[in-house]
């Protein structure tokens, strides 16, 4: 009977077997082994030499021992260099195997850790916005305005009742006041255009100025919308993907204030004419008040069931328009974040964008039905419908003259309508497929802005094309007027911000 050895797959001169595993190996290579490691090869047991069992095996016989120069002496220096190399690649695969199996278990747990991290993250991130969010339930028809604004002291955030406050007749009266002021103002200007507008050869010569590409994150790209602070154009507001809002001051070109709060994106940003606050409306139903100065909230206003699709800001800067998919508009108060007001549409549809007309007692709506509706603000009622678009109403712009309206959907035209004889009297076609985001008349109703597949600037009256901006790599989501038209900014889903002007 052939023994072979365990090790090095040969016959043994003088075999021995393991009382461990029972294997049989070459006396010199188990006992090199276990000198080295102390343990059985096979099964990785401990054991010694002297547990080694000789086994009794007919005598093999050997020529006589060569000298040191002759071949048989060059082929035993091979044999022992052979037997460490069994050894060592013995050892190796014993080595490769044991370390995949702690390279899976840690790959295992480094997984698990990540979930767990991940988790416990959302968790304390709905516990902050629970706690932010906290307020009482009952006693709200008690709550007055010092109150209120003692809690948002207190708490940092506002609470609003859940009941609707209604319009007051103190409210009322302040509304209309403003609204005679804005009116004789308005008379007093005239026709005549202001003192440092752009000219339309101006325009025409526009060039971009910059691009800063990295105001949110790009983990989640895209700016969904913007807005310019009307009393120092240098700052810009833009809402993102991302979940926040950032203001941007363009002259130094850097981020002042990084706005968090929201848990789904920021579909649309209002900065306040004549202070450092911001507004901000997300698909998460709610509308969030900043203080810019201190990045932190000063109110949030849970006006709406669903995703809150529409924002304008009141000329008096005290109150805020909203609409939403639930089919209602709603009218609140930016100081102490109180509905005062909740109308459903008259026909019961989702409502997907909304303005103010530049006055402040009437203002526009639109619908997924392709419907713009005209209301008035101190009656709530419907008073003026536009039909004639077709898909979802995506954006719509009242001029400063007070008498045009743009409106745009997604049909790839921008239609004009004249709100005192309540009627389109001009229809641009764009091209064929042309997607419109945004529509944006400057402060003297000269120019109008259009972003979507690229950003356009019409000149009123004539309505001719007098720049178009191409350099957008994806839609334009968003563009506004600087101070007299001298510059134009615009965002897009490319995570971009551009600035348009004379170089």
């Amino acid at each position: 009977m052939a023994l072979c050895c365990s090790l090095s797959n040969e016959v043994p001169e003088h075999p021995v077997v393991s009382p461990v595993s029972g294997s049989v190996f070459e006396r010199r290579l188990i006992e090199k082994y276990i000198a080295d490691n102390g343990v059985d090869p096979i099964n990785g047991k401990d054991i010694t030499v002297d547990q080694l069992i000789e086994i009794k095996t007919p005598p093999i016989v050997k020529p006589k021992v060569p000298s040191a120069t002759s071949i048989p002496a060059v082929l035993k220096s091979l044999q022992d260099e052979w037997d460490a190399v069994m050894l060592n690649s013995f050892t190796l695969r014993q080595q490769l195997q044991t370390a995949r199996q702690e390279l899976s278990h840690a790959l295992y747990q480094h997984d698990a850790a990540c979930r767990v991290i991940a988790r416990l993250h959302k968790e304390v991130s709905t516990a902050r916005e629970a706690l932010a969010t906290l307020k009482p339930q009952t006693g709200y028809a008690a709550v007055t305005t010092p109150s209120v604004a003692t809690s948002a002291e207190a708490g940092g955030v506002a609470a609003q009742p859940i009941e609707a406050a209604g319009l007051t007749p103190e409210i009322i009266s302040q509304l209309q006041d403003k609204a005679t002021v804005l009116t004789q103002e308005r008379k007093r200007r005239g026709k005549t255009m202001p003192e440092g507008l752009a000219t339309a050869e101006a325009v025409k010569g526009y060039k971009t100025l910059a691009s800063h590409p990295a105001l949110h994150s790009a983990s989640m790209p895209g700016i969904l919308t913007m807005d310019v602070h009307s009393a120092d154009t240098s700052h810009i507001l833009t809402g993102g993907n991302d979940r926040c809002a950032v203001v941007f001051n363009k002259d130094t070109e850097q981020v002042v204030a990084v706005l968090k709060g929201h848990t789904k994106k920021v579909t649309k940003a209002l900065y306040h004419p004549e202070e450092e606050v911001a507004i901000t409306a997300s698909p998460d139903a709610t509308i969030r008040v900043w203080n810019i100065t201190g990045s932190s909230q000063s109110a949030i206003i849970r006006a709406h069931d669903g995703p809150v699709t529409g924002l304008s800001l009141h000329a008096t800067g005290e109150y805020v328009l909203s609409t939403s998919l639930d089919q209602h508009w709603a009218f609140s108060d930016i100081r102490v974040g109180r509905l005062l007001t909740k109308v459903a549409d008259t026909d019961g549809n989702p409502l997907t964008t909304a303005q103010f007309h530049p006055d402040g007692l009437i203002f526009g709506t639109g619908t997924q039905d392709s419907q713009i509706k005209i209301w008035d603000l101190k009656e709530q009622s419907n008073v003026a419908n536009f039909p004639g678009h077709s898909g979802p109403i995506a954006a719509l712009s009242f001029s400063e003259n007070g008498y045009y309206l743009a409106t745009a959907a997604e049909d790839s035209c921008v239609k004009l309508w004249d709100l005192r004889k309540l009627k389109n009297f001009k229809t641009i076609q764009l091209d064929e497929g042309y997607e419109v985001k945004d529509l944006c008349f400057d402060q003297s109703g000269t120019y109008l802005a259009v972003a979507g597949t690229d950003v356009r600037v019409y000149l009123c009256k004539q309505w001719e094309t007098l720049k178009t901006f191409n350099d957008h790599t994806a839609l334009a989501t968003g563009v506004r007027f600087g101070n007299h038209a001298q510059s134009i900014a615009s965002v897009s889903m490319d995570r971009t911000l551009k600035i348009y002007g004379i170089e």
